[in-house]
């Protein structure tokens, strides 16, 4: 009898180039690269801030960082969509940049703030939320859940009950459409033609650039939560981009990023996530700032080492 023994070797990587960073640098400003590339990486290995396992606050370089501001928002704007009110119908101007927030909430709040300023008319689409019927039958109570309750409800990959669009606006998918016509989650396109049950729009990012595209409401569920119950939501299956969450940035690759961060970062390897988003340290914008409003240069850098020693 022939025995075969396999045998497992458990390989530890870990990240040394910024191969975003490197695709578009050039020789004369390969020193500054290199340093800029170290940053990241040490931030993301949980250099700064020893000893880092765990939550260490750590100092942004002054060149990255907005100090100078009466209001923040305009700030942050200002910073990554220069010249906004003559470009934001210009496809080329929209998918090279975003902000990035690490909540739902400031993203919405930073949405709304950008379309309050974008001219044309504002349409508004709501959806119908209903809780899944097999959870219905497993707990009774279930039933007492208002439709107001349930349209109050946000959380990451999951399109608001209340959708606000111009023509011009872009927005991101959360949903895989038709991964053939490049409609997959995190395109990013801008809105055309607001229907009152489609709505048109341009894809910008990905490899079909430029092509017209007609997106229904659909049914969706969040894929995790913390609710007992699962929510069912009829929407559009996209969010305003202008601003995103830094999880739902993953897989962009951006010009230039503005980073919001009134409140820090909370989970592990996220202030990384946002900081590798961009093509080159003058495309970064970082902007921090306490309950007051009051800057700072200083945030949050969440680093569990388990989480690399266990991989």
């Amino acid at each position: 009898m022939i025995y075969h023994l396999q045998c497992h070797v458990l390989l530890h990587l870990s990240l040394t180039k910024n191969m975003r960073l490197e695709s578009n640098s050039t020789n004369t400003d390969c020193t500054s690269l290199k340093q800029f590339s170290q940053w990241l990486l040490d931030i993301g290995d949980g250099n700064f801030g020893q000893p880092n396992d765990g939550f260490a606050e750590i100092t942004i370089p002054s060149e990255f960082f907005i100090k100078d501001y009466n209001d923040p928002l305009e700030a942050i704007v200002n910073a990554t969509y220069p010249n906004l009110l003559q470009l934001y119908n210009n496809a080329e101007f929209l998918q090279s940049r975003a902000i990035l927030a690490s909540t739902v909430e400031v993203v919405d709040k930073i949405n709304e703030y950008v379309m309050s300023f974008i001219p044309g008319d504002k349409k508004e689409y709501y959806s119908a939320d209903t809780i899944d019927k097999s959870d219905k039958l497993q707990n009774p109570a279930f039933e007492s859940v208002t439709s107001e309750f349930l349209n109050s409800l946000k959380t990451s990959g999951l399109p608001n009950h209340k959708i606000k669009l111009k023509v011009g606006t872009p927005i991101m998918l959360l949903r895989n459409l038709d991964q053939s016509e490049g409609l997959c989650n995190g395109t990013r396109l801008n809105v055309t033609r607001l229907g009152n049950h489609v709505i048109e729009a341009k894809i910008i990012s990905g490899k079909n650039i430029g092509h017209l595209t007609y997106i229904p409401r659909m049914n969706l569920s969040p894929s995790q939560s913390s609710w007992p119950f699962k929510l069912i939501r009829r929407q559009f299956p996209f969010m305003v981009s202008f601003a995103m969450t830094i999880n739902k940035s993953q897989g962009q690759s951006l010009a230039h990023v503005g980073l919001y961060l009134p409140k820090p970062i909370f989970s592990h390897g996220q202030l990384y996530v946002a900081l590798s988003k961009v093509q080159s340290k003058e495309g970064l914008h970082i902007l921090i700032h306490d309950q007051e409003g009051k800057a700072s240069n200083t945030t949050t850098n969440v680093v569990y080492r388990e989480v690399f020693e266990n991989l």
